[in-house]
């Protein structure tokens, strides 16, 4: 896999988390804060419902980045992101973005994952090297 050039768009990723994502997680991070999980609690705070978790979210946007790389998670050397909405399960989350830095193997992306119009991490950056 080669590297991409400046302005090119990434493949990009979607993915819809089942309703018992939030309890997967939280299970597996430790995050058992109660509007991820309980749905009469994120109600009671003014919630809609219960929303996903922000780290599970930036998981996927450092997917995508990795993926540009062939798949490979070592690839992917510094990732930065700008935490921006809340994001519920059962809907659909595009990541998405294109290269704004390219030096031969090492490329610089901007990457945003939303929920149809609502941008729930924009303004990250990822750094990959291609092998």
């Amino acid at each position: 896999m080669s590297a991409k050039e400046k302005g090119e768009k990434i493949a990009g990723l979607k993915v819809t988390p089942d309703k018992f994502l939030p309890h997967r997680y939280a299970g597996a991070s430790g995050d058992f804060n109660p509007i991820h999980i309980d749905k009469e609690f994120a109600q009671m705070v003014g919630l809609p419902n219960t929303i996903l978790h922000g780290l599970y979210v930036m998981g996927l946007v450092a997917k995508a980045a990795a993926q540009e790389a062939g798949g490979d998670p070592r690839a992917l050397k510094r990732l930065s992101v700008q935490f921006r909405g809340m994001s519920a399960p059962e809907t659909e989350i595009e990541v998405s973005g294109e290269v704004i830095e390219s030096d031969g193997s090492d490329v610089t992306f901007d990457l945003i994952a939303a929920q149809g119009e609502n941008q729930v991490i924009r303004n990250a950056t990822a750094d990959i090297s291609y092998p």
